[in-house]
C-alpha cells in the first residue's frame, strides 16, 4: 500500500519549518526537547513533583519580627492604662495657696503614712504596726529630680514647723497664721496632704511638684513582690516595737523585715536622724532592684509588683505613670552615684523639736531651683 503523507497538528510543529514537518509514521505527539507534560515519569509510572522554591527565610523573619513587635507594644500599652488606671489621684495641690515660684528640676514630696488601710488583725500584729486609728507620715523625703544631679532630702518627723495660712481640703475655709510652730507630722495630721505640701512649701520655699504616699501594707507588697531587697548592714540592731532584729552584712529583706528597717528608730542615740538616713538607703536599694530590665521587661515580675503597690499609692491628680517612673529612675540614680542623699540641715532642738539651719537650707533650695550642683551638706 502506497505511503500517505498525513498533516501533522500545529502544536507538534512548533520551533520547527512548516516545510519540514513530516509525519515518519512512528509519531506519539511528543516535542522532542520540549517539557513533557506533567513532568517526567519515574519507574511506577507516575510523574515525580517539581521541587518547590526554597523558603524565603528573610521574609519570615521579617514578618515574624513584626508579629513580635506588634504584640509586645500592645502588652506595653495594655499594662501602661492598666497601671495607670490603678493609681489613686486623690491629692490636689490646686488647693495649696501662695506657693513658691517654679525650678528648673522636678521634685517630689514621698511620704510613708502609717496608714493600715486594709490590713487584717493578723497583718498587724505580724508587721508590729499597732492598731491605731487615721494616719499619720512615718517619713517625708523630698526628691528633686535634676540634671545636673539628683538630690534627695529627708524631713525627719520631728522638725520644728511653722504651720502658715492654709484653705481647708474639705471644708475650703481659710485660716489665718497664728504662728504656730509644730513637729512637721502634725501637719498631715491636721489637714492630709494638701496642708503638708503648704508646710513643707513654706518652711523650705521649695515648690513641691509631685506627691507620692505609700501606706505599711503597701511597701510591704511591694518588696515581697519583688522577691525582697538586697541590703548592706553595717551595724546590727534591735528594736521590740518595730519588730526589729538584723545582724551586720549584706542580706535579702522580705517585706516584714523592710518595714520594721525603715521604722525602727528607738535602736539608736540620734533616733529620727539616724532613721531617715535607714529610711534613704532602702528606698535607692528598692528603686535600684525595681527599675531594672529583669523586673520592668518581666511581666511575671512586674504585673505582681505594680499590682502590689499601686492600689495603696495615692499621688497628686497631675502625676501620671511617665512621673512616677521618673521618680523611681531618680532614686536609683542617686544609689547609682548620680546625686547625694541627705537630711535636711539641722541646727539644734527646741522643746525636743529639730531646729532647721536656715542658712544652709536657703541655699539647698537656691541650688535645686537653679538646677546646680548641690555641695550643702546636712546632718
Amino acid at each position: 500500500m502506497p505511503h500517505v503523507r498525513r498533516p501533522v497538528p500545529r502544536q507538534q510543529t512548533q520551533g520547527y519549518d512548516d516545510a519540514a514537518a513530516y509525519d515518519s509514521g512512528y509519531n506519539t505527539g511528543q516535542v522532542y526537547g520540549a517539557p513533557q507534560r506533567g513532568g517526567p515519569r519515574v519507574p511506577g509510572g507516575s510523574p515525580a513533583t517539581a521541587p518547590g522554591p526554597a523558603p524565603d527565610w528573610r521574609r519570615r523573619i521579617k514578618v515574624g519580627s513584626i508579629v513580635l513587635l506588634v504584640a509586645v507594644l500592645g502588652t506595653t500599652i495594655g499594662t501602661y492604662f492598666w497601671a495607670d488606671g490603678k493609681m489613686r489621684r486623690e491629692v490636689d495641690l490646686a488647693k495649696v495657696i501662695d506657693r513658691p515660684q517654679e525650678g528648673d528640676c522636678t521634685t517630689y514630696l514621698i511620704v510613708g503614712s502609717d496608714s493600715r488601710e486594709g490590713m487584717s488583725a493578723e497583718e498587724k500584729k505580724k508587721l508590729h504596726t499597732g492598731s491605731a486609728e487615721g494616719k499619720r507620715t512615718d517619713s517625708m523625703m523630698i526628691l528633686a529630680a535634676c540634671s545636673s544631679g539628683n538630690t534627695m532630702i529627708s524631713l525627719p518627723r520631728d522638725s520644728d514647723v511653722e504651720i502658715p495660712k492654709f484653705v481647708g481640703s474639705e471644708s475650703g475655709k481659710t485660716f489665718p497664721a497664728q504662728g504656730r510652730r509644730v513637729k512637721l507630722n502634725a501637719a498631715y495630721a491636721e489637714d492630709g496632704p494638701e496642708l503638708l505640701v503648704r508646710t513643707v512649701e513654706h518652711n523650705t520655699g521649695l515648690r513641691i511638684d509631685h506627691y507620692a504616699e505609700i501606706g505599711f501594707a503597701g511597701f510591704a507588697n511591694i518588696v515581697d513582690a519583688l522577691g525582697g531587697v538586697e541590703m548592706n548592714i553595717e551595724k546590727g540592731f534591735k528594736d521590740k516595737k518595730s519588730g526589729a532584729d538584723f545582724q551586720a552584712g549584706k542580706q535579702t529583706l522580705n517585706g516584714e523585715q523592710a518595714l520594721a528597717f525603715v521604722r525602727t528608730r528607738y535602736a539608736f542615740a540620734e533616733s529620727d536622724l539616724a532613721r531617715t538616713k535607714n529610711q534613704q538607703k532602702f528606698l535607692s536599694a528598692l528603686a535600684s532592684q525595681a527599675a531594672t530590665p529583669g523586673t520592668i521587661l518581666n511581666p511575671f515580675k512586674l504585673y505582681p509588683t505594680m499590682g502590689a503597690g499601686l492600689d495603696t499609692l495615692v499621688v497628686d491628680k497631675d502625676m501620671s505613670l511617665f512621673d512616677l517612673g521618673e521618680m523611681f529612675f531618680a532614686m536609683k540614680g542617686i544609689s547609682g552615684g548620680d546625686g547625694t542623699s541627705m537630711n535636711i540641715p539641722i541646727n539644734g532642738s527646741r522643746g525636743g523639736n529639730l531646729v532647721w539651719d536656715k542658712a544652709k537650707v536657703q541655699q539647698l533650695v537656691k541650688q535645686i531651683q537653679n538646677d546646680e550642683k548641690v555641695t550643702v551638706t546636712g546632718n
